[in-house]
């Protein structure tokens, strides 16, 4: 039987109702199906995408050696005062007497910089006690009296700490003086890792380079020193070791032993411009790290 023009007009409004709810459907399933997608890869933390503003960066699990985080970790710059932590190294491993008094002289004053001191010459400190304003306070007057006194003198000490460089495999590392006031210290964040590695395992170095403050008394009164990296003040940071630095050639630096999101890590931060910019870049870090770690929780 042949269909009426009305029945026809029907069957074409039916048709084209139940072809809209079926481009209707279809899009809202793709809409559900992208949703999930779109969610995930905003969650996606690209470690390529934290926004640092040091030069070089370098941040290692200590447990596997394993790179997290990585800007230009070869390349060979001057490190300033992380140079201290060879300095120390190389006085511990001497096995000199640390109870023993040494008394600051015109030789230890930065000519190289025109850096000041509160330790004038003629002060009387022992050696444990420069050490200590050294990995804690970046006292270079300090670092160049402990290089001074050492047998042989200053040429001899950094004769050892580029030794002890050759022992840890630190092969873009080249040390010209105790303090990191001479641009020549120079080293790569691969290497520092290691040197990190390596003063991690002393525990003078642990305890002086990660304590809050300290006073000793020079000439008859007391000095009193704060820690140059403020986030050993934080109780948020678990830092196990910290050392900064700051020449004009090397920019702010600064290398720490730290657990972050559950883990032991490395971290080096070279010539971050900004007073405050290594500290910054710090903390944005571990805030990349904690939250791909929550997110790696959650699957």
């Amino acid at each position: 039987m042949q269909s009426t023009p009305r029945e026809l007009h029907h069957l074409e409004k039916i048709v084209a109702v139940v072809a809209l709810l079926a481009v209707l459907a279809l899009s809202f399933g793709f809409a559900q199906a992208a949703g999930p997608r779109k969610k995930a890869a905003a969650d996606v933390h690209e470690p390529h995408r934290v926004p640092l503003r040091s030069a070089v960066v370098l941040v290692q699990d200590t447990a596997n050696g394993e790179t997290l985080l990585a800007k230009n970790p070869g390349a060979v710059m001057p490190i300033a005062s992380i140079t201290k932590l060879m300095t120390a190294m190389v006085v511990l491993d001497s096995q000199l007497e640390l109870s023993q008094r040494i008394v600051i002289s015109g030789d230890d004053l930065d000519y190289l910089k025109g850096t000041g001191s509160r330790l004038r010459p003629g002060s009387v400190l022992t050696r444990d006690e420069l050490l200590l304003l050294a990995l804690m306070a970046s006292e270079n007057r300090a670092a160049a009296a402990l290089a001074r006194t050492f047998p042989g003198g200053s040429d001899a000490f950094v004769a050892a700490m580029n030794a002890k460089a050759r022992v840890l495999s630190m092969r873009d590392t080249r040390f010209e003086d105790a303090t990191g006031l001479n641009s020549a210290n120079v080293s790569s964040a691969q290497d520092l890792a290691r040197l990190v590695i390596a003063a991690h395992q002393y525990p003078r170095i642990r305890d002086y380079s990660t304590r809050n403050s300290a006073t000793v008394q020079a000439l008859g009164r007391p000095l009193a020193y704060r820690n140059t990296n403020g986030l050993v003040r934080d109780a948020k940071w678990e830092i196990g070791l910290s050392k900064t630095g700051f020449i004009a050639e090397a920019g702010r630096c600064l290398v720490m032993q730290v657990r972050m999101a559950q883990k032991d890590m490395v971290v080096v931060l070279l010539d971050s411009w900004g007073k405050y910019s290594r500290i910054g870049d710090a903390n944005r870090i571990r805030k990349w790290l904690e939250t791909s770690a929550a997110l790696a929780r959650r699957g």
